[in-house]
């Protein structure tokens, strides 16, 4: 039995049943053989929503919404946002963490890492003289 992986702030790892889980409430999202951002609610914000232009004019220091767009990912059931992405319009959705899960598990039993507080941390072997 593993204790969950905290890998972003908002976003956990099971390993035990290899799926996502929104940290603050603890829903299920997807495989984590998966991409978790297709287990979330997605919305596409215009930059001017965000972003106020500095000064009036073309050049005001804001996003052009002719260039990029806002992707924000959130739990769909606490509407917690887990993620935001600033892409070229069209631009696929992407895959910013991809962990191999087979060796993560293998790793943790042989003990030569082990999950403490939501932490991955290295086991220290005791060095021979």
């Amino acid at each position: 039995m593993y204790e969950r992986i905290r890998f972003t702030e908002y976003l956990d790892l099971d390993l035990n049943d290899e799926h996502w889980y929104c940290h603050d409430c603890g829903t299920r999202l997807i495989s984590a053989r998966e991409n978790y951002k297709r287990g979330c609610m997605v919305a596409q914000r215009l930059p001017e929503e965000i972003h106020n232009p500095v000064i009036d004019g073309p050049y005001s220091f804001a996003p052009d919404a002719n260039w990029v767009r806002i992707v924000e990912f959130y739990c769909p059931n606490c509407s917690r946002q887990i993620e935001t992405e600033y892409l070229p319009p069209g631009h696929p959705i992407t895959v910013d963490i991809e962990v191999d899960i087979d060796s993560l598990k293998a790793r943790l039993e042989k003990g030569e890492i082990t999950v403490v507080g939501g932490k991955l941390v290295k086991v220290q072997t005791e060095k021979r003289a």
